[in-house]
């Protein structure tokens, strides 16, 4: 069987530069080629410096006539990922895009440009297993509580607050239970220091140096509280994620959202 070929669109980004290793290592995938907003050179050294290197642009286009690739895989900012879309899937190549901040506009055009084109496309606020998890778990434990809190953390870097990952996971809880989860009465509110509220639920986001991710649910109700999270310890927990997503697309027509449905969830 012939390898996926993979390009990796932000490159030279944190999570690019991981993706790029993962892919390299991988078993039955080849790194052909890689964008960056502002290329460093025209060529990007392998993981492995005696193992040659791929090009390197800042023009997808170029780079995907060039590389022929199978997969584009993106990790970008919003306004940069829905151009590449685009510019990939006219080309008939499969979309693998864990960038956040992209709008039900977004999703609902990726979704039209992969089934036009007879390619597939996976979006995902998180390729981590686990946090993948974590919302499988709320989602069932939603059920059984009225009201809920998220406490998501994240490195100072971040562009969006709250995370992709935390919208993604109060919308499914309130989707579980069936409506939007109750606030407790307060005998005074400030709301200005309790978050952003999504279906009823408070999020609160943090932003410091040092953290890579972490993402807690709490659920209350009378006499007693239950407490969900994950910790994301490196930037590697999402690349087992990004493999299973790259593997896939290969097989669908159209758009999926979230790994869950991947993992049989």
């Amino acid at each position: 069987m012939k390898p996926i070929r993979v390009v990796v669109h932000g490159a030279q980004g944190k999570m690019g530069q991981e993706v790029v290793r993962a892919i390299w290592r991988e078993p039955g995938m080849e790194l052909v080629g890689a964008v960056e907003l502002n290329p460093d050179s025209d060529c990007l050294l392998l993981p492995d410096s005696t193992s040659g290197s791929i090009p390197l642009s800042s023009d997808l286009e170029d780079i995907l006539a060039r590389c022929r690739p199978d997969v584009l895989i993106d990790f970008t900012i919003a306004k940069a990922a829905m151009p590449a879309a685009r510019t990939a899937a006219c080309q008939r190549v499969n979309l693998v895009i864990g960038t956040t901040g992209l709008t039900t506009e977004d999703l609902d055009e990726i979704d039209h440009l992969a089934t036009a084109n007879k390619v597939g496309a996976v979006v995902a606020p998180n390729f981590a297993l686990g946090a993948i998890l974590l919302i499988h778990l709320a989602k069932i434990c939603a059920k059984y509580f009225d009201y809920a809190e998220i406490i998501e953390l994240h490195h100072h870097l971040k562009a969006d607050a709250p995370s992709g990952t935390a919208i993604a996971t109060a919308k499914a809880m309130a989707a579980a239970k069936g409506k939007p989860f109750s606030q407790p009465t307060q005998p005074q509110k400030t709301p200005s220091s309790q978050g952003q509220q999504v279906e009823g639920i408070t999020v609160h986001s943090v932003r410091l140096p040092g953290i890579v991710a972490r993402q807690e649910v709490l659920l209350g109700g009378p006499g007693q509280t239950l407490s969900l999270k994950h910790d994301a310890i490196s930037r590697e927990c999402y690349m087992p994620g990004v493999i299973l997503a790259t593997r896939e697309v290969m097989k669908l027509k159209g758009l999926v959202y979230g790994l869950d449905s991947l993992l049989g969830l």
